[in-house]
């Protein structure tokens, strides 16, 4: 946090105003036009009085600390709202306060667009609503700070401590097919078993729903606490799901690169959501790569491990293609999440026999030509697939993101022909 630094108190309309009453004052004034010279004093007066009341003003609200708390998890295309607070401040007759967040969303690591939003008070009213939302996942970088306007637009004076923010924006939803589960059961214990065989129970702290029978009174009598015990012979056994994320792809990605990876990611994510809530014994053994060139494990074992994760994998990006090392060894299924932009896939899956993969790969939009058209000898006419999901360019300025230059034309990503024992296949699209 810091304080604003040092911008204009003149908007364009304020500035444009200021010159031309100017203009018509010395006009008039070497015409000897009194009507022009009296409506450029008046306009004039009029911005001295406003301008002296916003700066005086703005000057008693410099250490304004505004409440900005983004919600948690920031999702993409959620049209969700961000309440403001302390903004409760009096204020001169004619003027409001406003938030403004400015900054660049990163979609990808060296590819990030500038981002604007802003909203104000209400006069009376200590708190509003911010509307800022982003068309798929990233990390958004930047700074909110108060202005102090007046209702015509004249002058913006800054005001207030500048709060810095960092945000994981994650994917918006998407929903699969439930996949089959063939998970290395038993592969390890939960609790871990003691050292000496003479030992018949673990002893630990009474906790509601255990059985009154398992309770030892006579150890519970010498600490004045309830003490269980528990049959070591009782181990719960766990699940391990073995998860490779394929974030290879080109180091400046196209925007339809992109959304393949954020498709990519919202499957991931509903994978990992449906299984721990069939059932919460799994655990999740996720690999992927990460900007350093490196490969990067992480291990889910339940909800919290699992938000954690989320947030990782919302400002995950794309990584240039290198050589692999080998697949950990194993003998269960393994699951498979990547794009058609991964040129090392087919190798990894020739390496990876013979386990079993399932594979989740998502494609460029297909078009099916419809055989009953070919039939009736109209063989331009194509249907599309109703299961692909499609990104519209222009919702970013409608979200308030800047679109780049390069993201404008459209880039053809070919369709990967590979084979595994289990393919699910999503596919994307983006349209201006």
């Amino acid at each position: 946090m810091g304080k604003p630094r040092f911008r204009p108190v003149f908007t364009p309309i304020g500035a444009a105003l200021l010159v031309l009453a100017l203009v018509i004052l010395a006009r008039s004034l070497y015409a000897r036009n009194s009507y022009e010279m009296l409506i450029s004093c008046v306009v004039l007066l009029i911005m001295l009085i406003l301008g002296l009341a916003g700066w005086r003003r703005a000057r008693k609200l410099t250490l304004l600390e505004p409440g900005w708390k983004p919600p948690f998890p920031m999702t993409a295309n959620a049209g969700e709202e961000t309440l403001i607070t302390g903004l409760g401040s009096p204020l001169p007759f004619f003027f409001r306060l406003h938030f403004v967040v400015r900054g660049k969303f990163s979609p990808n690591s060296g590819a990030a667009c500038p981002m604007f939003a802003e909203t104000s008070v209400s006069r009376g009213e200590e708190t509003a609503r911010l509307e800022m939302d982003f068309p798929m996942s990233g990390i958004f970088q930047g700074r909110g700070y108060c202005k102090l306007r007046d209702i015509f637009g004249l002058y913006s004076f800054p005001c207030g401590i500048t709060l810095q923010r960092t945000i994981n924006v994650r994917s918006a939803p998407c929903f699969g097919k439930k996949t089959p589960i063939n998970a290395q059961s038993g592969a390890e214990d939960r609790k871990t078993k003691t050292s000496t065989n003479e030992e018949r129970f673990y002893m630990r702290e009474y906790t509601p729903g255990d059985r009154l029978r398992d309770i030892n009174w006579k150890s519970s009598d010498k600490i004045d606490a309830l003490i269980t015990r528990i049959s070591p012979d009782n181990q719960e056994k766990v699940s391990r799901i073995e998860i490779y994320f394929r974030n290879y792809g080109p180091e400046m990605p196209s925007l339809e690169a992109l959304w393949l990876l954020d498709r990519a990611k919202a499957r991931l994510s509903y994978f990992l959501r449906s299984l721990m809530d069939e059932n919460s014994s799994f655990i999740f053994s996720i690999h992927f790569a990460v900007n350093s060139g490196a490969n990067s494990d992480w291990e889910v074992e339940d909800s919290e491990d699992l938000e954690d994760f989320l947030e990782v994998l919302a400002g995950l990006s794309f990584v240039p293609p290198k050589n692999e090392g080998i697949v950990s060894a194993g003998t269960g299924d393994m699951y498979v999440f990547s794009t058609a932009c991964d040129k090392g896939l087919p190798g990894f899956l020739l390496a990876s026999h013979p386990r079993p993969v399932s594979l989740f790969i998502v494609q460029p939009k297909r078009q099916i030509v419809n055989k009953e058209l070919k039939k009736e000898g109209d063989k331009n006419k194509t249907l599309k697939r109703p299961d692909h999901e499609t990104l519209y360019k222009r919702s970013f300025p409608a979200k308030g993101c800047a679109l780049l230059p390069r993201w404008l034309s459209k880039t053809k990503i070919n369709p990967m022909n590979v084979d595994a024992y289990r393919i699910e296949r999503i596919y994307a699209e983006t349209k201006l």
